[in-house]
């Protein structure tokens, strides 16, 4: 078992970088990288591992009120590094038989700008702060789940973005907003570029992204999903005792499971985890984590 040094807190953005930097210290076959850098100015983190030809992704933190997400991919990843190192399973398969042939690639922050004002407050937007105050428009700031352009990240894909202007006009959305606004135009962020750039480069069997909260699991988008998707998410409802669902609303469209699935005809996966209100207090981390565990497994085993 781990013990982790992450303890059920808030954690500053600057303190995830320390950690990530830390495991890629501490285990030296871990691939840590920068893949870009917002607007604000802060590094989007990719930590690749293994050598395999099968590749899976692995994606949190797109909504700055979702911070649970990151820490649970981060917990993740030490935790299955740990039980390489000792030759021992993780969750119920040995971690080095289960991982032969593949390749684990996570970026546990998509959103680090987003993180922080949800966290913090308007002052961590540094030059942007008059303009999250104008957006934010006397809202509280811990709802915050876009990024400094007032773009929700996970609304600013090329997946039925037509059909998602028709839905946010409809709800009164018209522009930059704490949530909800997938912007002008698919992929005019520099957070969505980053994966999409990613995904066209790699080659992924599969790839799956954690928000926050309702316990569900989203597999499907259009006429490109796969079958496997659907099996595959049965599985993941099975190890975690989540639930098999379908979003509605403005959430059925522009996501990033969604623009995989319509782009590659594969699997892509949207995993809300715990339930409550955003942001889910940090006490229930480890919950959280412990059900997620064989969820994981199955998602790079299979």
């Amino acid at each position: 078992m781990v013990i982790f040094l992450i303890e059920q807190r808030e954690y500053a953005y600057s303190e995830l970088e320390s950690y990530l930097q830390t495991l890629a210290s501490k285990y030296t076959f871990l691939q840590l990288t920068k893949q870009g850098r917002t607007i604000g100015g802060r590094p989007i983190y990719i930590v690749k591992l293994g050598n395999g030809s099968q590749n899976v992704l692995y994606t949190g933190g797109f909504h700055g009120s979702e911070r649970l997400t990151v820490l649970s991919l981060i917990m993740f990843l030490e935790e299955l590094c740990e039980a390489l190192v000792r030759n021992q399973y993780y969750s119920i398969s040995n971690a080095r038989s289960a991982l032969k042939g593949k390749t684990l690639y996570f970026i546990p922050c998509v959103n680090p700008d987003g993180y922080e004002i949800a966290r913090a407050g308007v002052q961590t937007a540094g030059e942007f702060a008059e303009r999250i105050e104008e957006i934010l428009d006397n809202n509280d700031y811990k709802y915050w789940n876009a990024n400094l352009n007032g773009i929700d990240i996970n609304h600013n894909f090329n997946a039925g973005f037509e059909q998602l202007k028709e839905l946010e006009r409809a709800d009164g959305i018209f522009g930059p907003s704490p949530r909800r606004y997938g912007g002008i135009s698919p992929e005019s962020e520099i957070e969505t570029q980053i994966l999409t750039s990613l995904c066209r480069e790699i080659s992924f069997n599969k790839v799956l992204a954690m928000h926050s909260q309702g316990e569900e699991i989203y597999w499907q988008f259009g006429e490109n999903t796969p079958e496997s998707g659907l099996r595959l998410a049965e599985l993941f409802a099975t190890a975690s005792g989540y639930r098999v669902a379908e979003p509605s609303g403005t959430a059925s469209y522009g996501g990033f499971k969604d623009w995989f699935i319509d782009e590659f005809a594969r699997p892509g996966f949207t995993i809300e985890i715990g339930k409550g209100e955003n942001p889910l207090p940090p006490s229930t981390l480890y919950a959280i984590y412990e059900r997620l565990k064989e969820l994981f497994l199955i998602s790079f085993a299979i």
